[in-house]
Formats: C-alpha cells, sequence, structure tokens
C-alpha cells in the first residue's frame, strides 16, 4: 500500500506506445517520469530552476504493464547548500486488479538548484 511517510506528487498510465519489444513498459519510460516525479518536492524548496545533477540508486522490483495505474510518492531525504536529495517510490494499480497496489520502482535522485546560467545556487533556507 501506498507510505504515509511520502507524498503522492504523479499518477499517470503507461500506454502501449511506451512498450519495449516484451509488451512490458519500456524502464527508460519509467525512468523520466520517476525524474518528473522526484524534481516536485525540490522544486518547492529551491523556488528556481533545478537540474537532475545524480541518479543515486534505481531498482525495478516489477514489470510494469500498459493499463497500469502508476502513482509516485516521494520524501525529501537531504538538503545540502545546493543540492536537495529524494526518494522516490512507484505503485501499480493493476489493470486487472483495481485496489490492489505493488512497489514497482524505487529510486534515489539528486538535484541541484541552478541560476539563470545553470550554475549552483544556495538553496533557500527555510
Amino acid at each position: 500500500m501506498a507510505p504515509s511517510d511520502k507524498e503522492l506528487v504523479l499518477k499517470v498510465i503507461p500506454m502501449p506506445a511506451d512498450c519495449n519489444a516484451n509488451g512490458d513498459i519500456f524502464g527508460g519510460w519509467v525512468m523520466a517520469q520517476v525524474d518528473l516525479a522526484g524534481s516536485v518536492l525540490p522544486a518547492r524548496v529551491a523556488q528556481g530552476r533545478l537540474a537532475t545533477v545524480a541518479v543515486n540508486q534505481f531498482i525495478f522490483k516489477q514489470p510494469v504493464k500498459v493499463g497500469d495505474i502508476l502513482s509516485f510518492y516521494s520524501s525529501i531525504t537531504r538538503i545540502g547548500n545546493t543540492s536537495i536529495t529524494v526518494q522516490v517510490e512507484v505503485f501499480a494499480e493493476r489493470f486487472r486488479a483495481q485496489g490492489q497496489f505493488v512497489k514497482v520502482t524505487e529510486a534515489s535522485l539528486t538535484y541541484v538548484a541552478i541560476d539563470d546560467q545553470g550554475q549552483p545556487r544556495p538553496v533557500p533556507k527555510a
């Protein structure tokens, strides 16, 4: 079930065009969605432009199927001087088993706050 310590930041349904040769959803598509979902909370904190600086960990636990409803949950795990690290967990509500959720992916990503020239800038202090 959904983690209570994380915020729902994105929901999406993969389509047939997102499949790999095996008929499962292409891992690169999932990674792109995780990158989008992962940037939501850091964008609030950074109050400006961000760039993905690192994918610290990425684990595919289960395949994603066409028609699954994917829910992306995120939490901030670290705020540095210019960077913000987040944990993202992805759960699939299977098309044929509505109401049943399975964790399909988890990842840790780091974003850096950047200025208009693309250079690192300090993260505003709360």
